[in-house]
């Protein structure tokens, strides 16, 4: 917490979105495991920003706002001990999720679904047990409306695989990605990754670091390898498993559907 203070917290409102970055915390695990709580965390960046002055007071909000959410899970979960398995938002009991094919679903898993900046999370969860917030928001978004499989399938990988794999949190973030919980992004709101990675991993670092097989690509391929064939096939990475535009398509068709 103190190294965080010291160094990333200045910077974190704006390189907090950027994976390849050190610009997050990494409290998350010790938070869950009880090593170090919300109060403390509160009360030592009080603490600094006495010390600091107005200006470090500032840009410590951002990060108290996120403390803030996830304290705001567990209220949901205490409140609606059902929904670790139930929407929140009753208007989707009906909704036209896809039967999962067991091979998208390892594809999604083992960071092979051909689309860069969400196999380069996957991956880094395998890996390392972790992944940075933005692409927790990419993959899920992909699983959920790109393959239009239910967010249950997700939140149980993310169990398994999280060293954070807080209960209260993963369900928030499940439900918020997927449009059906609280404060929620609505389901229209289809994250595309190609420019999602342009943006915030503008150098091409985050998935260059974990999906080598790109890493000699030019960088303006780098985000959308398929749109140049000879050089895909030659890097050994697979074909999108999905089309994004035609799956996004067909994830708002779902959703008309299931408001009308």
């Amino acid at each position: 917490l103190d190294a965080f203070g010291a160094a990333a917290l200045r910077g974190y409102a704006t390189r907090r979105d950027e994976p390849a970055a050190a610009g997050t915390s990494r409290l998350s695990p010790h938070l869950h495991f009880g090593e170090i709580s919300p109060r403390q965390i509160h009360w030592r960046l009080v603490e600094l920003g006495e010390e600091h002055g107005a200006a470090w007071r500032e840009a410590a909000e951002p990060f108290l706002r996120e403390l803030g959410w996830r304290e705001f899970a567990h209220h949901l979960l205490y409140h609606f001990p059902q929904t670790p398995q139930a929407d929140l938002n009753p208007q989707f009991a009906g909704f036209d999720w896809r039967e999962p094919d067991t091979d998208a679903v390892a594809a999604w898993q083992r960071g092979r679904t051909g689309v860069p900046i969400v196999d380069a999370g996957m991956r880094e969860l395998w890996h390392t047990g972790w992944m940075h917030n933005r692409v927790r928001m990419l993959v899920a978004s992909f699983l959920c409306k790109n393959l239009r499989l239910h967010w249950r399938h997700g939140a149980r990988w993310f169990w398994d695989t999280l060293v954070d794999a807080d209960l209260a949190n993963n369900t928030l973030g499940w439900q918020w990605s997927a449009g059906t919980g609280a404060d929620a992004a609505p389901y229209f709101r289809i994250f595309n990754p190609v420019t999602q990675g342009e943006r915030f991993d503008a150098d091409g670092a985050y998935v260059k670091r974990w999906v080598p097989e790109l890493a000699r690509l030019p960088f303006k391929h780098l985000h959308a390898p398929w749109k140049q064939p000879e050089l895909l096939s030659r890097s050994g990475y697979p074909a999108p498993i999905v089309d994004l535009a035609a799956s996004r398509a067909a994830a708002l068709a779902a959703y008309a559907a299931a408001r009308a």
